[in-house]
C-alpha cells in the first residue's frame, strides 16, 4: 500500500493555525514542495464549503502575488485547510508571511474572481462574508511555524 504522508500525521495532537511543509519531491534539478496551511483544529471544526469554495479562489489568485512558484491551491478534504504545491525551496515563515498578508487582504476585498458559470464548476456555492469571516479567526489566533507547538 502507498504511503500518503498527510494519513501519517496525528491530527489530535496538531495545534491549528499553522503552516507545515508536508512533503518533498525531487526529480533532478527539479525539487517540488507541498505545504499544508492549516486553518482549523482537526476534528473540531470545518470549513463551510462556500467558505472553503471562496477562499480557495481568493489563495489561487493573491498567493501568486507573493509567492512564486505556485502550482496549485486546493482544499482539504477535511476542509480544515489547504494544501499548496510549489517548485522550489520556501521557508515556512515566507509562506506564512505571504498567506498574512493575503488573508488581510481577503478581510477587506469585496472581490471574488472567477465566480461565473464559465469561470467555475459550482458558481453558485461562494460566500465572500464566511471567507471574510474564517480569515479573521485564522489572523486572529496567528498562524504557528510549528503544527504542534504555538510558534510564532
Amino acid at each position: 500500500m502507498a504511503r500518503v504522508e498527510s494519513f501519517e500525521l496525528n491530527h489530535n495532537t496538531v495545534k491549528a493555525p499553522y503552516i507545515r511543509l508536508a512533503g518533498t519531491e525531487k526529480n533532478g534539478e527539479a525539487l517540488i514542495e507541498k505545504y499544508d496551511l492549516r486553518f482549523l483544529q482537526p476534528n473540531e471544526d470545518e470549513l463551510p464549503t462556500a467558505a472553503v469554495h471562496t477562499l480557495e479562489h481568493l489563495l489561487a489568485v493573491n498567493l501568486r502575488d507573493h509567492l512564486e512558484g505556485i502550482i496549485d491551491i486546493s482544499p482539504m478534504g477535511c476542509r480544515t485547510g489547504f494544501y499548496m504545491i510549489m517548485w522550489n525551496e520556501h521557508s515556512p515563515k515566507e509562506i506564512r508571511d505571504a498567506l498574512v498578508t493575503v488573508l488581510n487582504f481577503i478581510v477587506e476585498t469585496d472581490f471574488v474572481p472567477a465566480v461565473s458559470a464559465k469561470e467555475c464548476g459550482n458558481y453558485k456555492d461562494h460566500s465572500l462574508f464566511s471567507a471574510q469571516e474564517y480569515a479573521k479567526i485564522v489572523l486572529e489566533k496567528g498562524i504557528s511555524l510549528d503544527p504542534f507547538e504555538r510558534v510564532m
